[in-house]
């Protein structure tokens, strides 16, 4: 199950980029969405200059993955 509705519907980084911040709000405690936060800014600065369309595609499927796996994470902690 996707972080947040809409997922589908990202195909561009940019997309990607705001939904992995909206998906940090999403997070229980300020300081982890802090974290989260400043570490998507550093991967799309170190990704800004990708321009193979395959890799970016992996780039964003890898990256919703990954939210998922951190929002479950987190969510099962709280329960």
């Amino acid at each position: 199950m996707p972080p947040l509705p809409g997922v589908e519907l990202v195909q561009t980084p940019l997309q990607l980029y705001r939904y992995l911040l909206r998906c940090c709000k999403q997070l229980p405690a300020k300081s982890m969405q802090q974290h989260y936060k400043h570490a998507i800014r550093q991967n799309f600065k170190v990704h800004a200059d990708e321009d193979n369309p395959e890799r970016i595609r992996q780039i964003i499927k890898r990256a919703i993955e990954d939210a998922d796996w951190i929002l479950n994470k987190y969510k099962d902690l709280k329960q």
